[in-house]
């Protein structure tokens, strides 16, 4: 059970490492694209790539879901940012139990977002957990732990990636484990608990009062979805990619300050932050060098203005 990319390595560690995968189930086809298609998962795809049968659920309350999931008679149910609730009456259906690779350092950053709010809450290492699940969000007892450093660089993309494949490789040392009966479930500190909600487009608007770290994280946290923006002139300016400069220079909050190596050096509450991949609303994504040559841009243009 599964849905976007960063179930791909699970899925396919288990096609690849010989486990009978009976089905795969995944969210319905989503509009994808200008034209607003409907269009499969990325697990789907590649589920149908290996002609396995794919169940597409609104729901796994109703009863005729629920029933068609028993008759499969699954030994584990694998479930990898799967989306869907799992309500008590499905995750008693396997002989061994319902198995989740969840991308965090459980009991911190429970939930839909873990991987951006790592990022965005300056943590300097995560992980992934694999743990039993339960009725609750993500409280179920931990299986097996990896620990991933956080680099100063990284975006939410780069991390999600490596966590990915860490993910995949920690499912299936957890399943061998749990068959030979070497691995004893351990129950969560709800008192360390964290939380990562989902993320909402608006949480992208760049408040540059704040220190530069702080909307250096935000920028690499939310790239490449929502994406962190300003406004420039009146347009929207997401910010692709950026850096942080050592000066203290202080100044008005959202100034450009200046222009440093095809870059555009901007005042915020510490600290200048340095942008260096842009998208001016209706423009393609280039860098800032590109942006100087193409648009009217100076020192004193203030970001953040709508």
């Amino acid at each position: 059970m599964g849905t976007p990319d960063f179930a791909l390595p699970s899925l396919t560690g288990l096609l690849e490492g010989g486990e009978e995968v009976v089905s795969v189930y995944t969210q319905p086809d989503r509009p994808k694209g200008r034209g607003k298609k409907p269009a499969p998962s990325p697990v789907k795809e590649r589920a149908l790539s290996y002609h396995l049968p794919v169940f597409q659920p609104v729901s796994l309350k109703e009863k005729f879901v629920q029933d068609q999931l028993a008759e499969q008679k699954p030994d584990f149910l694998i479930v990898v940012a799967y989306g869907l609730i799992l309500p008590q009456k499905v995750l008693n259906i396997p002989t061994w139990g319902a198995v989740n690779v969840h991308a965090s350092l459980l009991p911190k950053y429970r939930g839909a977002a873990p991987i951006q709010w790592a990022i965005i809450s300056g943590e300097k290492e995560t992980g992934v957990t694999t743990m039993r699940l339960d009725a609750g969000m993500d409280t179920g007892d931990i299986l097996l732990q990896e620990r991933e450093p956080i680099r100063d660089t990284d975006t939410a993309r780069s991390l999600h990636d490596r966590l990915a494949e860490r993910g995949g490789r920690l499912l299936k040392e957890t399943l061998a484990r749990l068959r030979l009966g070497t691995l004893f479930p351990q129950s969560q500190d709800s008192l360390l608990a964290t939380y990562a909600p989902p993320l909402k487009k608006n949480q992208g608007e760049i408040q540059w009062d704040l220190p530069a770290e702080k909307i250096d994280r935000q920028i690499r946290g939310l790239s490449p979805w929502p994406g962190a923006f300003t406004f420039w002139q009146g347009k929207r300016m997401l910010i692709h990619r950026a850096g942080l400069e050592s000066s203290e220079i202080q100044g008005t909050p959202g100034t450009i300050h200046s222009f440093q190596g095809g870059t555009i050096q901007v005042k915020t509450g510490r600290g200048l932050l340095s942008l260096r991949e842009v998208q001016i609303e209706g423009h393609r994504r280039i860098s800032t060098q590109e942006l100087l040559r193409g648009f009217t841009i100076k020192v004193g243009d203030r970001l953040g203005l709508k």
